[in-house]
């Protein structure tokens, strides 16, 4: 069934990588797939242009079906493979509300947490200011203490209840990123135990980031939030 699957990803993108859980999450291995280098800037290819015109990744296409932003796409495999693999979205209306709710906050967190962490690289020199730095890291600092708080008030052990689901999928590889990039575990207790519970998760550790793996470490960016 996955055969008629494409995948073109790059190693350590939140957004990939969502995608990737959600495939494993829905017994979907098997798809046609094929990593590109950010740093080779292989995503800008005629190969990847050619199925997202943005020059992103990840690129996603079931039979004729495009699928480039990764949200979409892992709504799309939960609605379409609905009675395989593992449910991703709970029948339970407290529980359904709380997902879609915490999926798409998610979206600010990862605002936020780019606001910091590709400031250098999207931003010239010249046109640096600390005073920017420091705003960004207070909000991004008083985002990741929202989640905090939502981990300390949620009842069971994922994102939206006692189910992992589609709110899980999709964050979690932005937090696991956050920790990558020097967030301390000290400080966000809850987001950290969040963060190490799921590591041996099936569907994560069989698509933990091959980078990651050769560099268990990234630059210490979040040191001091």
């Amino acid at each position: 069934m996955a055969k008629d699957m494409t995948l073109l990803w790059g190693s350590g993108s939140p957004p990939c990588w969502r995608v990737m859980i959600a495939l494993e999450e829905k017994n979907l291995q098997g798809y046609n797939q094929k990593m590109f280098s950010f740093e080779k800037m292989e995503h800008k290819s005629p190969e990847v242009m050619n199925m997202n015109p943005r020059g992103q990744l990840p690129a996603f296409k079931h039979k004729n079906y495009v699928l480039n932003e990764s949200y979409g796409a892992c709504m799309y495999l939960e609605s379409q493979f609905k009675s395989q693999g593992n449910k991703l979205i709970p029948d339970c209306p407290a529980e359904q509300a709380l997902m879609f709710q915490r999926m798409f906050e998610g979206f600010t967190l990862n605002q936020k947490m780019g606001d910091v962490i590709y400031y250098n690289w999207k931003v010239p020199e010249g046109e640096r200011h600390d005073s920017a730095v420091k705003r960004y890291r207070e909000a991004l600092c008083a985002e990741v203490k929202m989640w905090e708080g939502y981990l300390q008030k949620v009842s069971g052990s994922f994102l939206a209840g006692k189910t992992f689901s589609l709110a899980d999928v999709t964050l979690y590889p932005t937090i696991a990123y956050l920790f990558r990039f020097g967030l301390s575990e000290e400080r966000y207790p809850k987001v950290a135990a969040y963060y190490n519970s799921l590591k041996d998760r099936p569907s994560i550790k069989a698509t933990w980031p091959p980078t990651w793996l050769e560099k268990p470490q990234g630059q210490d960016v979040l040191k001091d939030l």
